[in-house]
């Protein structure tokens, strides 16, 4: 499910809709943004509906100086919800949202201005980034050695600049599951003297949450070292119930879930894996089962090689 907008008329339709647009726009500290009405907020939609409006709100030509500062408040609340790779939540709303963001960078972009961005880590050693005409549009990326304390980071000067600090660290694979489960059972013949043992994944997809239904679905099936999917069963697998698309990229196999409706019953898709390089000592696989717009909500479950 994926909510779009659209702008077209004259400039006075058009400036009603943004005008509307506003009256349920969320503030927090001086940033602005929107989301859906459900119960169950989804951070992707929220960072796709705020794109597109930001999309609508530069679309006006030629931007005052009030526009380009209510722009800068949607902008500033997208680059908060920005991963450290640059990316969001999923696919959808990284491409709208990145196509926003580069229109308002385009928008605002000026060869004249420099600006000297200065973080203090808490032992007080410094990292300056200078941001001048020859760099503007260079990433530029320092490692901070304290893992612990208070950054500080002053901005002077008259280029934009868009400043992110990214923390990473491990934790631990959750027990609990969300809304979601998945269960995974192979099967195979251990008795067969086949040099390309096959193996028969069957999977069981289920959302226990109070909505009728999900969004779209996505299962992330691994595949076990050596094995590959057996291409009829892939061709069978595609037309499954509730199956829109099949995906193979490296060693995974992603299936796209049109929605997984609240039942009780699990909804049931079979894959079969062929062993095509034979491999001792076969390490457990990892199945995971998420929402493409809200990929927080998840489960994760592992198989394993039956025979020994």
């Amino acid at each position: 499910m994926a909510y779009t907008f659209t702008l077209a008329g004259d400039m006075e339709t058009r400036a009603q809709l943004l005008q509307h647009l506003d009256t349920i726009a969320l503030q927090e500290g001086g940033l602005l943004h929107w989301t859906q009405t459900s119960s169950e907020t989804s951070a992707s939609l929220a960072v796709e509906i705020s794109s597109y409006v930001l999309l609508a709100s530069l679309s006006a030509s030629p931007l005052s100086t009030t526009d380009l500062g209510y722009t800068s408040r949607i902008v500033r609340w997208l680059v908060r919800q920005q991963n450290a790779y640059g990316g969001f939540s999923s696919t959808q709303d990284t491409v709208v949202a990145l196509q926003a963001l580069a229109l308002y960078s385009a928008r605002v972009f000026s060869r004249e201005g420099t600006s000297t961005v200065t973080v203090q880590s808490p032992s007080g050693r410094q990292h300056l980034f200078e941001v001048n005409q020859n760099n503007k549009l260079l990433y530029q990326e320092r490692a901070m050695q304290d893992t612990e304390g208070k950054y500080s980071v002053e901005v002077k000067g008259s280029a934009c600049a868009s400043v992110q600090v990214a923390l990473h660290y491990n934790i631990p694979t959750p027990t609990d599951s969300t809304t979601l489960s998945i269960k995974v059972k192979p099967e195979v013949d251990c008795n067969s003297n086949s040099l390309r043992p096959r193996v028969t994944l069957k999977l069981q997809s289920q959302y226990h949450g109070k909505e009728l239904t999900t969004n779209m679905i996505i299962v992330d099936l691994k595949m076990l070292s050596g094995f590959d999917p057996d291409p009829e069963s892939l061709g069978r697998l595609r037309g499954s119930l509730l199956v829109d698309r099949v995906d193979t990229k490296d060693d995974h196999v992603l299936m796209y879930l049109r929605e997984l409706p609240s039942l009780f019953q699990p909804f049931n898709h079979t894959l079969d894996i062929i062993q095509e390089l034979p491999v001792q000592n076969l390490k457990p696989a990892v199945v995971m089962i998420y929402d493409y717009y809200q990929p927080s909500d998840q489960a994760e479950t592992e198989y394993v090689f039956p025979c020994k």
